[in-house]
């Protein structure tokens, strides 16, 4: 009954892929065995897949994404049969990579390699944290094991050595990894490009290693498994040697790995596996029968669990409520009016202001939880008496990822998808080079997390144009379902924190090296995006606008301005993406269609502007990089002054 079960996976995945003509049988086929025997003794369940006290799995490798579907159809998340025969289609449920908050039972989106892993790294650091900060004797209320599946790609992608080498260091005993080793890639066999020794490897980062010659061999995976579960001061690897599309006449080859088999080879498949039905996507009854066998007992794990929690309830009546408040996240409604959390006094830099503002959060907000790539004294996003988390020390609050931006934000990732946590992460905003592909991943999966990315422009100065920002902002801003957030001030800052933790979706706090003048004015409407910080009498000759540190040049230039008899509306743009989410009245409000006189200012790549200036007007940028030297004489260089942005605009006003 168990080879059915498992031939059910490795037939219903080839059959979908060849219906769609399109998809990666390979793996999934391969990787049917092992995957039957973890889901079949992880704790979830199906009926409520959000159970917060579950085993969490990731399919690292996401191209065979019909793996996990056949997984959540036969273990009964509701994805049926029709939904599984529209794979890769329209509309479908079946992606072809897993896509969480679209297919319930994904608990996170993979496809792009060795990211999937990382999350997984995440996902282990939350449960690590959160079972030091509510456990107590004889209620183990967080207890879980992570599980994520990888493929020879996964191991090649550097974020994956960056995550291995992180979690050995952590010491993060609940997680499991399972490498599928079947040594092939879409070029060939991996000879070509990877001959290391991943067990060697893996086992100097700290891991417990493991490895399973046969692939096939269900017992000893499952001895495998439960080995690792019993190692609890280590990570576990798990290498199981398989045949990439074993069981068909395309078997060993890269054939198997991105195209689907074509009917005669999956004949020969059901031939050498037995399968009984030769009708396309006809599974036998007794297989969903087993199926539903295995999960008769998963409600009642959750149900003990429920149980167990009710008596913590009573006993420990204050981490309860703080557990609902984690879980349940709502930012607390005094804040808005909290005087104390707006004040601020002289000239600040936006990253020391931005560190202000992140220890008066922690003050409020238990569940905020986040570091830096080994840069929290220059990004300032240190939580003072927090404590630091580590593999001697789960209950700190601080992060310590070391020089690893990529694995940083992936692994975060993780934090967000397993739920009880406010993350944050952090490094020198031209570093968003290296992680922007998991900051793309948080857009797409709509997390809220946090990225605190300083030193923000040529303001940067003498480390020059390697470490000078120039074209980050723009590619951020042309990221979906991502907020920037650059401020001018101290104020500014704090309503951009406020923004980012209301909302669906990850938001980057863009902040300054150099120290800016606190306006009078600035304040929650910065939370718009865009709003009007000075205000001349009658209506404005020419509308200045800019972001972050050159507001204080629009003011120099509305001065000089007005010497000429012309008057300025000086607008702070500290986000594009919040502007746009206003109302067309707002919108018109700040920028009015009859003032087509406008300049706007930005020490960064000037695209993206156009559509706030128009044909009629002008933007101040930088077009090429930077160059080193004091801040303040690269601003002078590039014309980011009032006299720079005066003329401009009284050319505008002349024509």
């Amino acid at each position: 009954m168990e080879q059915l079960a498992i031939t059910a996976i490795r037939v219903l995945a080839a059959e979908a892929i060849q219906k769609a003509n399109s998809g990666h049988p390979g793996l999934a086929i391969g990787s049917a065995p092992a995957a039957y025997t973890l889901w079949k003794q992880m704790k979830h369940n199906p009926k409520n897949p959000g159970w917060a006290a579950r085993d969490r799995f990731v399919l690292s490798a996401g191209h065979a994404s019909m793996l996990e579907y056949a997984l959540l159809h036969f273990f009964g998340y509701g994805l049926t049969l029709d939904d599984i025969k529209n794979f890769r289609q329209w509309g479908s449920k079946t992606p072809g990579h897993p896509e969480h908050g679209h297919t319930l039972g994904v608990e996170a989106t993979s496809g792009p390699l060795g990211q999937g892993f990382a999350m997984a790294v995440g996902m282990a650091i939350a449960e690590a944290h959160l079972a030091a900060k509510f456990n107590r004797e004889g209620f183990p209320i967080v207890d879980n094991f992570t599980y994520t599946i990888m493929g020879d790609g996964c191991m090649m992608e550097g974020v994956a050595a960056e995550a291995a080498s992180m979690a050995g260091t952590m010491k993060l005993g609940k997680l499991i990894a399972l490498y599928d080793s079947n040594r092939i890639t879409i070029e060939g066999d991996t000879d070509i490009t990877f001959k290391e020794d991943v067990a060697g490897r893996f086992a100097a980062y700290g891991w417990h290693v493991q490895t399973v010659e046969d692939g096939e061999d269900t017992a000893a995976i499952e001895r495998a498994i439960k080995a690792a579960k019993a190692v609890t001061d280590k990570p576990s690897l798990i290498i199981y040697k398989t045949i990439i599309a074993r069981g068909t006449p395309v078997a060993g080859t890269a054939k198997a790995h991105g195209s689907p088999l074509g009917d005669a080879n999956i004949r020969v498949l059901k031939e050498t596996y037995k399968w009984p039905n030769d009708e396309a996507f006809d599974i036998p009854a007794e297989v969903y029968a087993h199926y539903e066998a295995l999960t008769a007992d998963c409600a009642k794990a959750e149900d003990e669990w429920n149980e167990l929690f009710a008596a913590y309830r009573k006993v420990y009546p204050e981490l309860a409520t703080e557990w609902d408040r984690a879980h349940d996240f709502e930012l607390p409604s005094d804040i808005f009016e909290d005087e104390e959390f707006w004040k601020f006094e002289g000239k600040m830099a936006t990253r020391a202001s931005g560190g202000e503002v992140l220890n008066r959060l922690a003050a409020r907000i238990p569940s905020l939880f986040g570091g830096s790539a080994d840069l929290a004294p220059s990004n300032c996003t240190y939580l003072k008496g927090r404590g630091d988390f580590s593999g001697e020390n789960y209950l700190g609050q601080n992060l310590h990822f070391g020089i690893r931006e990529f694995a940083m934000a992936a692994a975060c990732n993780g934090i967000a998808l397993y739920g009880g946590l406010r993350t944050f992460c952090a490094t020198f905003f031209v570093f968003t080079d290296y992680l922007k592909p998991a900051l793309r991943l948080s857009a797409l999966m709509s997390l809220p997390v946090i990225y605190v990315l300083t030193h923000d422009s040529v303001g940067v100065g003498e480390d020059g144009p390697t470490h000078q920002p120039i074209e980050q902002l723009a590619m951020l801003r042309a990221t979906p379902n991502c907020i920037s957030f650059r401020p001018a001030d101290a104020r500014e800052v704090a309503a951009g924190y406020l923004a980012a933790l209301t909302a669906k979706m990850p938001t980057a706090m863009i902040l300054s090296r150099q120290n800016l003048p606190l306006y009078e004015g600035s304040g929650k409407e910065a939370a718009k995006g865009a709003y009007i910080l000075r205000e001349p009498k009658g209506t404005p000759d020419v509308i200045l606008m800019a972001s972050g540190s050159e507001v204080e040049c629009l003011f120099k230039a509305a001065d000089i301005l007005s010497v000429q008899g012309y008057t300025a509306r000086i607008v702070s743009v500290p986000s594009f993406e919040l502007f746009e989410m206003q109302s067309e009245e707002y919108k018109e409000s700040v920028f009015p269609k009859a003032i087509r006189a406008r300049v706007a200012v930005e020490a960064a790549s000037p695209f993206g502007w156009h559509k706030y200036v128009g044909l009629d007007g002008a933007v101040i940028g930088i077009e090429g990089f930077g160059a080193s030297a004091p801040a303040e004489r690269i601003f002078e260089e590039y014309g980011f002054t009032g006299r720079r942005i005066a003329e401009t605009a009284l050319k505008l006003l002349k024509r």
